[in-house]
């Protein structure tokens, strides 16, 4: 009984972090992602991501991260922005970058849930993270029945799919949730709205393609064949994400730490392809852009740049 009513008082008080979604499951080997796992790695669809080859057991069993572990809590947060960027015809950053560096804005909310369950239901050993540990989050949160993956290889929920993912595995037994239908049914909007290809079938993703991956990730020249095709994006992508029927109505985030500098609202055309390192700094120097460093961003801009007047 006390699984049931641990699971609940979590939840509730997730909820009340202001995470969208939290679901459980039980922590154990991903025996079914194993064979997936490997047939990534081995058609290189990682791309120059060689840390995707590292920790392999630890990717597809958190009781090698936390001894112990019984349980994975999967927790959703919203990023959705309020606004968005006012020029059209201006580069586009990924919405997730709007604000501060989610990184540390998940990272604090988890720390409080692992806190309140320690102090307040019961002492547990546990870590948690978002995106920073050789997890798969998507599938864990899968398997706690917040949503499924689509074919754009994201998760999806019937409230869309502009959430953060985070998770705590804890050496408590808990209450296990179950997952839900995959609702993508004959849908293939993201698969035809991708302009670099990057979704080669459904579930299916080439890295090397992905506007995401080239523009933060990947280090030197972007090839010259996808010129044209970034479709302004010079940080991050949510094409995929956009065109998807369940981002309809998206839910939007109420976290004072993700509303945007103005700059990023306001900003023109002209004026993003003539800033300056001071202006970068300035404007994203809390931000995830900065992964990209001002070199980055730059490379980017020129890839993209047309003909202004």
């Amino acid at each position: 009984m006390y699984k049931q009513e641990y699971a609940k008082q979590i939840k509730t008080e997730a909820k009340r972090l202001g995470f969208f979604a939290c679901g459980i499951s039980e922590a154990r080997f991903l025996e079914e992602e194993a064979q997936n796992l490997e047939n990534y790695l081995k058609e290189k669809r990682h791309a120059k991501m060689q840390y995707m080859e590292n920790y392999f057991e630890k990717r597809l069993d958190p009781r090698k991260l936390v001894v112990g572990a019984k349980s994975v809590i999967s927790l959703l947060y919203p990023y959705f922005p309020h606004v968005l960027q006012k020029d059209k015809n201006a580069p586009v950053i990924s919405k997730y970058a709007y604000g501060k560096d989610y990184h540390y804005i998940v990272k604090n909310k988890l720390k409080k849930l692992f806190d309140y369950i320690n102090n307040e239901i019961i002492k547990i050993n546990g870590r948690f993270f978002s995106d920073s540990a050789p997890v798969l989050e998507k599938k864990w949160a899968e398997l706690s029945g917040l949503g499924w993956i689509g074919k754009n290889s994201n998760l999806i929920t019937k409230r869309g799919s502009f959430f953060f993912i985070g998770e705590l595995i804890i050496d408590l037994e808990l209450d296990y949730d179950i997952p839900v239908k995959n609702f993508c049914g004959n849908c293939k909007r993201c698969i035809e709205a991708c302009p670099t290809g990057a979704i080669t079938k459904p579930y299916n993703i080439d890295s090397g393609k992905c506007i995401s991956y080239l523009t933060i990730e990947m280090k030197g020249k972007i090839p010259e064949t996808l010129k044209g095709k970034f479709k302004n994006r010079i940080f991050g992508c949510d094409i995929c994400q956009d065109v998807c029927p369940h981002n309809k109505k998206p839910v939007l985030h109420n976290d004072n730490a993700l509303f945007p500098h103005q700059s990023i609202i306001e900003m023109s055309e002209t004026e993003w392809h003539n800033i300056n390192e001071n202006i970068f700094k300035e404007i994203f120097r809390k931000s995830a852009v900065k992964r990209t460093k001002f070199k980055g961003l730059q490379r980017n801009l020129q890839f993209i740049k047309k003909h202004i007047l």
